[in-house]
């Protein structure tokens, strides 16, 4: 139970803190990006010990996938990150006064991806290297007292790139919670960023297990 009480309050905290900043700055890249990516930061070295810091439904099918988790583990933490999303969403909603706006990710109009197919090449992409990174540097016991950072740093990389394409999810239950109170055209489009995610995730799953780590 401690390890989804965790993933709760590390996903709030990223929701929270992450998509405020977002409103907060007009979603400006520099600083949305360094939130989302210092979360990851502390959260690493407060709940890492206890869950892993996954507090991503795509890093958790990624652990699923190379046989680091249980089926059963792994639909406890979804549902832990997805509810620790919403509860942040919700909070978010009574801090600004207004469910409009809440740091939803989108695409078309205003933004360089233009439809649905750019935005989720650009999910699965992005999901791809910030999987792929997590996978590789989490393999070695050695580089434990490095590993938020790495994290950190690869989150804040992809979201300066993906910001104003998508708004950058590479995460399932961030997106879900924005969408989800801020509704409209947010809650039509969320699908593409709980597939895109899970897809990106699936393909730097395969590429570790047969590439790099050299499954034969």
């Amino acid at each position: 139970m401690r390890k989804y009480i965790s993933e709760f309050i590390g996903t709030f905290v990223l929701v929270l803190v992450g998509c405020g900043v977002a409103v907060v700055t007009g979603g400006e890249i520099v600083a949305t990006s360094l939130a989302f990516g210092l979360v990851i930061v502390a959260m690493a070295y407060s709940i890492g010990n206890v869950s892993g810091c996954h507090i991503n439904p795509a890093v958790s099918l990624s652990m699923f996938l190379t046989k680091q988790m249980s089926l059963k583990e792994f639909g406890c933490y979804v549902a832990s990150q997805f509810l620790g999303a919403i509860a942040a969403t919700g909070v978010l909603s009574l801090l600004f006064r207004s469910g409009d706006v809440l740091g939803a990710n989108g695409f078309g109009e205003g933004t360089l991806a233009y439809n649905a197919g750019i935005a989720i090449l650009v999910e699965v992409l992005l999901t791809f290297i910030f999987v792929l990174v997590i996978l590789g540097v989490t393999s070695k016991k050695e580089n434990g007292h490095v590993v938020g950072i790495v994290i950190g740093l690869t989150l804040v990389l992809v979201h300066l790139l993906g910001i104003r394409f998508t708004g950058t999810s590479v995460n399932p239950a961030r997106s879900f919670g924005p969408a989800l109170i801020q509704g409209g055209e947010a809650l039509k489009q969320v699908w593409v960023f709980i597939l895109a995610p899970l897809a990106g995730s699936g393909l730097a799953s395969l590429v570790y297990t047969y590439i790099l780590k050299g499954k034969k």
